[in-house]
């Protein structure tokens, strides 16, 4: 057993101080307010670990290199596929590797990685066809973090469109055989297998259903809805139908669906949402890169919708950054403040049964051992109530992070890939050189 005392740490029922966790075999066994110093003292705040509802681990490649000129989603997106055309098992394991080592330090404990880049190029399947998904897991392994493996079936290259020359990579042809490849992979303690729509644009609404059912029954299911005003409008064209109402007639929508983004939402696509109990994961530094627009998080959460966030492109990986930005951008909107409570932000900070691990996300007995702990005397949080760290401290002011009892981050530092910012740029720069 290991014990842990914290100087302050984010319980159930609040914020509590002096507090001891012990911690055995990867659970947390017993949780102890107002109790006297022992075992490993971690200063300042403690918070269950983040859960990164929505991974593309290989976009953090196109970090810093977008910004030149000025564009749009879509002509992001094309160098997105240019840089997708450049990856192997190798080199993508050798990225997402420093990837999720980055991650951790930002504070995230589990990762849910929605995983289209399936093939090799041309479409060709590698010799293990999951080659690709497994470079992710054995990069995760390394980083240690927990990883829930959203592969993704991606089949078309927009609606009636067949898939280019780079989204061949993405497909497996129908989702039949999708689902058969994903029957494949095998699950450790910290890598788990769910399914995903890529979007309506790229599943015909007659697979829709095959997916859904091809993703084991206790597994999340995610899609990309509503991402963007063409998507919905591409939608409409096509099958007089919003994104979510086409979900909704082939039966997919439910508790285990997370819609990715969700930004622009009809108030009846927000309402069959909330019947369904989903969720809704906001991605909100890539949102404002990518020039989305503002999602309706507060309604959603009003109308039922469970919330979670997600780092998405990797053009910010900073766990509080992404938190706190559900109720900025909310007050950009509604031009109120004070549109979530902390506990709320937390909440949605700390949604892992959103990627599979429900056993994750809290300071209790019988919880996964994940926590993170933030320095308060940084120049960014001196000062502040502990409460306040929400809004006020960085990925910078974590210290500590415990993911399943095992110390992966201390005193700032990784313990498992030494300089993981090297690492990033070597590869990244590798990745441009051809």
């Amino acid at each position: 057993m290991t014990t842990y005392w914290c100087e302050r740490a984010w319980l159930p029922d609040g914020i509590a101080g002096a507090v001891r966790v012990e911690v055995a075999d990867g659970r947390i066994t017993q949780v102890t307010p107002d109790a006297p110093r022992a075992g490993t003292v971690l200063g300042g705040l403690t918070l269950p670990g983040f859960a990164n509802g929505h991974s593309h681990a290989f976009h953090r490649a196109l970090r810093g290199r977008t910004h030149r000129e000025r564009g749009t989603f879509w002509t992001w997106r094309d160098r997105m596929y240019s840089l997708a055309a450049r990856l192997d098992p190798d080199a993508y394991y050798r990225l997402a590797r420093g990837v999720y080592a980055e991650m951790v330090l930002a504070g995230y404990t589990s990762v849910g990685e929605f995983h289209y880049l399936h093939h090799a190029p041309g479409g060709k399947p590698y010799a293990e066809p999951n080659a690709m998904g497994d470079a992710l897991r054995r990069a995760a392994a390394d980083a240690g973090i927990r990883l829930t493996l959203l592969d993704t079936c991606y089949l078309a290259g927009g609606i009636g469109v067949e898939p280019d020359e780079v989204q061949q990579r993405f497909s497996d042809g129908t989702a039949e055989n999708w689902a058969r490849r994903v029957a494949e992979l095998a699950e450790d303690e910290l890598f788990r297998v769910g399914g995903a729509i890529h979007s309506v644009r790229a599943v015909p609404a007659d697979q829709l259903s095959d997916v859904d059912n091809g993703t084991p029954p206790e597994r999340p299911l995610h899609i990309h809805l509503s991402e963007q005003r063409a998507e919905n409008e591409q939608c409409l064209a096509a099958y007089g139908r919003t994104p979510t109402t086409i979900l909704y007639d082939h039966g997919v929508l439910g508790e285990r669906l997370t819609a990715v983004h969700a930004t622009h939402l009809t108030q009846l696509d927000i309402e069959r949402l909330g019947a369904a109990r989903g969720r809704a994961c906001f991605c909100p530094t890539t949102e404002r890169d990518l020039g989305d627009g503002i999602g309706p998080a507060r309604a959603l959460l009003d109308a039922g919708v469970r919330l979670c966030v997600g780092s998405d492109s990797n053009a910010v990986v900073d766990a509080f950054e992404e938190t706190r930005a559900l109720e900025l951008n909310e007050r950009l909107a509604s031009e109120e403040r004070g549109r979530f409570s902390a506990d709320e932000l937390v909440a949605a900070a700390t949604e892992h049964d959103a990627v599979g691990w429900p056993e994750a996300g809290t300071l209790a007995a019988g919880a996964a051992a994940d926590f993170v702990t933030v320095g308060l005397d940084s120049v960014r949080t001196a000062g502040i109530e502990p409460s306040g760290a929400v809004f006020a401290a960085s990925g910078a002011d974590v210290r500590h992070v415990v993911v399943a009892g095992r110390e992966i981050v201390r005193d700032g530092e990784h313990q498992l890939i030494e300089r993981p910012e090297t690492v990033l740029a070597k590869e990244i720069e590798a990745l441009w050189q051809f």
